[in-house]
């Protein structure tokens, strides 16, 4: 399951996303540090293919993907030094497979800026900082003990020195490890520590309803500039918090025409987990039976016996092969004895990577 943490400077729209998206209820209130508990909360993946499967096989249930949105208190500048009381609870973030920072680009005298004003290219540099400055702890315990072993000629110490030495000369100036630009190879020796700037970031621009569907403002377009010329791995996604609300508060035949008399096409959660799996290169694969129609995500790239052991690791480890079908050959033909009468179903073995959309069905042996 893909889980995200959500970050941000007090009174951001943080927890009205977090309530909308997820419709928990949270207190989302005008005035700093609302959210004393890290709030966690689930939210199904919106797939219309999963209702077209549904139709053609009648299944018992329908069991969609889902993301985990892990929401902790806003951070202030400090925090990582004990201000506010954001970062006690940034552990509950540290697990997450990606960042959502929640950015204000929009002016609101009624609504209180913490920092007494709106500037989300600051904002952003400031959750930044103290992002980093936590890492820093982390990185600087490891660091220690690196070296330690390293004098004695640990030959695993050693391999994994430069590495830490790196992550500790860019976190001690406040930077994220975004900016290192560290290869595949120095990020799988730093994950073990779960440091929250070396995941990939989405900025949710929280931004007025006007700009979700007109031109874009200075405040948002300040913001991409930023985002742009830092070269972090990062996407940047436009919603309105006060929108997100209304919409949760909608009956579900409702709201595709509330959208569309606000002339959009989609609502914030669906381009928020859109993003979100654009950005960590993840993609969805079904299966589709008499019990139950499932979606089910994984990485591009993955091959048949990886996808299979989403489901179970015994589906991977005694993996024989997938019967395999792609979703419109699925839908076209009119489901499984369609595919297979017309000859385009596929017998797919261990080294097969498996594609966006692909209803499979996996023969086994443990």
């Amino acid at each position: 399951m893909l889980r995200l943490g959500i970050v941000g400077l007090p009174n951001v729209g943080k927890s009205t996303l977090f309530n909308a998206l997820t419709s928990a209820g949270v207190l989302a209130a005008n005035y700093p540090f609302a959210t004393k508990d890290p709030n966690i909360g689930r939210v199904n993946v919106p797939d219309d293919r999963l209702d077209a499967l549904a139709r053609i096989v009648e299944p018992q249930k329908i069991v969609p993907a889902a993301v985990e949105f892990v929401d902790i208190a806003g951070l202030v500048e400090g925090a990582s030094k004990g201000e506010g009381l954001g970062n006690q609870f940034l552990a509950n973030i540290r697990e997450t497979d990606a960042i959502v920072h929640v950015v204000r680009c929009f002016d609101d005298d009624d609504i209180l800026h913490v920092m007494g004003s709106v500037d989300p290219v600051r904002d952003r540099e400031v959750i930044e900082f103290e992002l980093a400055l936590a890492d820093l702890s982390t990185v600087e315990k490891r660091l220690d003990r690196v070296r330690r072993s390293a004098k004695t000629g640990d030959k695993e110490a050693l391999a994994e020195l430069p590495t830490i030495e790196r992550a500790h000369e860019f976190l001690k100036e406040g930077k994220g490890l975004w900016e290192a630009q560290l290869d595949p190879a120095q990020l799988a020796l730093l994950k073990p520590l779960s440091l929250m700037t070396a995941k990939p970031i989405l900025y949710a621009a929280n931004v007025t309803d006007a700009e979700l569907s007109g031109e874009e403002g200075p405040h948002l377009a300040a913001l991409r500039k930023a985002v742009e010329n830092s070269g972090e791995q990062a996407e940047i996604v436009a919603f309105s918090a006060k929108i997100e609300s209304e919409l949760a508060e909608l009956p579900a035949e409702d709201r595709k025409e509330f959208l569309a008399s606000l002339g959009l096409e989609s609502a914030g959660l669906d381009r928020l987990i859109k993003g979100g799996y654009h950005l960590l290169g993840l993609q969805t694969y079904f299966t589709a039976g008499e019990v139950e129609v499932r979606a089910w995500t994984i990485h591009f790239g993955d091959t048949a016996p990886q996808a299979a052991g989403v489901i179970h690791s015994d589906f991977e480890r005694g993996f024989i092969k997938a019967e395999t079908a792609s979703y419109d050959d699925f839908i076209r033909l009119g489901g499984w004895k369609g595919v297979k009468e017309r000859g385009v179903m596929r017998q797919e073995g261990k080294e097969y990577v498996v594609q966006d959309g692909d209803v499979l069905l996996f023969r086994f042996n443990v």
